[in-house]
């Protein structure tokens, strides 16, 4: 395998993370790109605290923007203020969220993005999310139409993005999603969701939260066994089968995005290792 696919490699995080990114942050390279989790319970400060500690870290933040959690506009432009006094307003991940119904007047990702406000606070860089196995709640159609529109309104922000996956346990399913992406025009580099390593019952129950396929073929191609929840897992067979059958010109920019289930530590942990192994002894 050609260790290339780590290359760049990012992490996820949430905002009471920072104890463990300290804790991780000598296996992990300087400048890697840290995205921060927007989730109910936690507040502004708690968010803008946790981009603060990425940077002084020497990582990169990437603060994730919730539409449907946002109460008002007013919310959404104190957390860009925040961000940018902070120098921590570059890069953002941009996503719908979980409420079923909108807490403020963002319906969407796209209703985010449209609002002028990312670039005008300092954002330069926006991440946008990809469904390589579809969402339990918007029909493919509506997800390749809302996909097709973000990248657009990125181009027309004259920003930088990328695509960030939710996380499988096929390859096969991502490698022909990325194909259908390109033959919609949609360039962005793509960052695949892989699982870092973690116990099998935790990956199986945010599978089943998220919709990802986990049928009992597709668990042991993965890796695991739903018979047997014991025990912890990597993304080792995935990522083989990812690199061997990726190829640039069908599938354009690819790199890797680890949702970190199983811990920052044992994440990065895991990588140096896999890194290692499958690095080329130099010639003598």
């Amino acid at each position: 395998m050609n260790p290339a696919l780590l290359d760049d490699f990012s992490l996820e995080m949430t905002g009471k993370d920072v104890p463990r990114l300290e804790e991780a942050r000598d296996g992990i390279p300087p400048g890697t790109r840290i995205n921060i989790t927007f989730l109910a319970g936690e507040d502004t400060a708690t968010r803008l605290t946790a981009a603060r500690a990425v940077k002084r870290l020497g990582f990169v933040p990437v603060p994730h923007i919730s539409a449907r959690r946002l109460p008002s506009r007013s919310a959404l432009e104190e957390f860009l203020t925040g961000l940018a006094a902070d120098g921590t307003a570059a890069n953002v991940f941009v996503v719908g969220g979980d409420p079923a119904r909108p807490e403020g007047p963002y319906e969407d990702a796209l209703a985010v993005l449209r609002t002028g406000l990312l670039r005008r606070h300092g954002v330069r860089h926006i991440g946008i999310a990809g469904y390589p196995e579809g969402h339990p709640g918007i029909t493919d159609r509506a997800l390749w139409s809302a996909l097709t529109d973000k990248a657009a309104a990125i181009g027309a922000d004259r920003c930088d993005g990328d695509v960030i996956t939710q996380f499988g346990f096929d390859a096969d399913p991502v490698l022909a999603w990325l194909e259908a992406l390109r033959a919609r025009g949609v360039h962005l580099p793509v960052r695949v969701g892989v699982p870092g390593p973690a116990g099998v019952r935790r990956l199986v129950g945010y599978a089943t939260r998220f919709g990802v396929g986990t049928s009992a073929s597709v668990a042991r191609k993965y890796g695991f066994s739903l018979t047997n929840l014991m025990g912890t897992t990597g993304p080792d067979r995935f990522l083989h089968a990812l690199a061997d059958r990726y190829d640039p010109d069908r599938h354009g920019v690819v790199k890797v995005h680890f949702y970190t289930f199983g811990g920052l530590r044992a994440t990065a942990e895991w990588i140096g290792g896999f890194r290692r192994q499958h690095t080329p002894a130099p010639a003598p």
